[in-house]
């Protein structure tokens, strides 16, 4: 398991897109054992991120409500974080 990839069913709001991406991004970098892309590994590497995203937007969508809402909190929606990234 990748110990990276936050639980996001259940989240209030609801989990974004861009968790879900970035859920499946890390997904893909640990199966693949990609890190950084290059011509040759970027095409696959970003198909397989779009397939598991839409893959768990679906099984997001479709699982009944959680009783309990996760014990943890996103890494993209801290504050902080989210404006780091807007800096870059």
């Amino acid at each position: 398991m990748c110990r990276n990839i936050t639980v996001l069913r259940g989240l209030e709001p609801p989990a974004t897109a861009e968790e879900v991406e970035a859920a499946a991004r890390q997904y893909v970098r640990k199966v693949s054992g990609v890190q950084s892309l290059s011509d040759a590994t970027r095409e696959p590497f970003e198909a397989a991120v779009a397939e598991i995203a839409a893959i768990t937007a679906r099984l997001l969508d479709e699982l009944p409500t959680r009783r309990k809402p996760p014990t943890t909190v996103p890494p993209l929606r801290r504050p902080e974080v989210r404006a780091r990234l807007g800096a870059e």
